[in-house]
């Protein structure tokens, strides 16, 4: 077994049973890519069997901080066995749901999502991906399922100096699946749709914001960075009588409209504007048009805390307009799913927004992922979706 030896004082956070290690840390040793190792302390001391990553900043990811446990196949088969049982003890409302969430499963760049019968798996380190064949198997054991098909095409494969692969790694079949949450239908293409298909860590979110609809009135709703309609169904499941999604993907846009038709709700109390945001909101202030409720839910302006700076800009600009085109009592479900802005922070950037805008609210919800994709106590960085339900007053 190859060794990793640390700085000293580097070791503080595999004590704290933190799973990062970062280039900076190491004094010696190495490894091939995705092998498992031996990380000691500067005097030798043993601290985790953590993966090699030889191009990535994060160049160990620690599989166990237990000295006498073996990493081999029994290890992920137990890995998920646990991380399923934890699922099933979930009130989950849907029939899709994130069933191996990485760190806080154990399994570090390990994502897997259940749609229905069909699992969907990244494989997103080098630990992973050399563990690959391993844990689809362990997959489909631990669940009884036949199909899993691979979206290892985010960006974290080209930090791992990795190359992206899609497709099916056991059984075979469509791509194009409808999954049931709550009380509504849903579709999606795991080979196509974004992460694996479709945002499942909002499915508790959408749930709320259509009660808070049908609670506080809501009859007008924009709904931005709409992807395909999810907060759009939710809102006329709530009563709204007209929804705007606004996206500037024209083809999220007609699965939005086709998620409209599938729950049964009259086409026109929906409108799909395929456009910028950020000139949607200009351009709706201009035009003197309000709205009862409105949702932010961009894409990930900052990656990491570097970025922070610049997202908080633009975190505050399309808050800062939402919060003036609300109508007096209106609704913002406002969120961020970038883990370098910490929810403090996001609540200081909204609160300067709402002070450019003149404009003051009750926060009536603070609103997080879902509890399949949960956050431990160890690794604080897996609190990356945070939301805020505000009542304009």
């Amino acid at each position: 077994m190859k060794k990793i030896q640390l700085r000293p004082g580097k070791e503080r956070s595999l004590v704290k049973r933190h799973p990062w290690v970062f280039e900076s840390s190491i004094a010696r040793g190495g490894g091939d890519s995705g092998e498992t190792v031996r990380v000691e302390s500067a005097d030798g001391q043993f601290l985790a069997w953590a993966a090699f990553s030889p191009q990535s900043l994060i160049r160990l990811r620690a599989w166990s901080f237990d000295e006498a446990e073996r990493i081999d196949a029994a290890f992920f088969r137990r890995r998920i066995a646990k991380a399923v049982a934890m699922r099933t003890r979930l009130a989950i409302a849907s029939d899709a749901w994130r069933l191996i969430h990485g760190e806080a499963d154990g399994l570090p760049g390990l994502v897997v999502d259940r749609y229905g019968d069909t699992l969907v798996a990244q494989f997103g380190s080098a630990g992973a991906e050399r563990w690959k064949a391993v844990i689809a198997d362990a997959l489909l054991a631990e669940t009884g399922l036949a199909r899993l098909y691979e979206r290892s095409d985010a960006q974290a494969r080209e930090w791992e100096g990795l190359p992206a692969q899609t497709g099916w790694l056991r059984g075979e079949g469509e791509t194009a699946l409808t999954i049931q949450e709550h009380d509504w239908q849903l579709t999606l293409d795991v080979a196509e749709g974004h992460k694996t298909g479709y945002y499942l860590d909002q499915r508790d979110s959408r749930k709320r914001f259509a009660d808070a609809v049908k609670q506080y009135g809501c009859q007008t709703v924009l709904n931005c960075f709409s992807y395909t309609g999810g907060f759009s169904v939710a809102a006329l499941a709530g009563g709204a009588s007209q929804v705007v999604s606004v996206d500037s993907s024209g083809p999220a846009l007609e699965r939005a409209k086709a998620h409209v038709a599938l729950n049964g709700f009259d086409a026109a109390r929906h409108e799909a504007w395929d456009a910028d945001v950020n000139a949607t909101l200009r351009r709706c202030l201009q035009e003197g048009r309000r709205f009862d409720a409105i949702v932010l839910d961009p894409p990930k302006f900052a990656p990491t805390a570097a970025h922070a700076e610049r997202a908080s800009r633009a975190y505050k600009d399309i808050n800062r307009l939402a919060f003036m085109l609300l109508n007096e009592g209106g609704l913002l479900y406002t969120f961020s799913c970038s883990g370098g802005i910490a929810p403090d922070l996001f609540h200081k950037i909204v609160a300067g927004a709402g002070l450019d805008a003149g404009v003051d609210g009750y926060i009536v919800e603070r609103l997080a992922a879902a509890a399949d994709h949960p956050q431990t106590v160890c690794f604080p960085e897996g609190d990356y979706l945070k939301g805020l339900g505000i009542l304009k007053r």
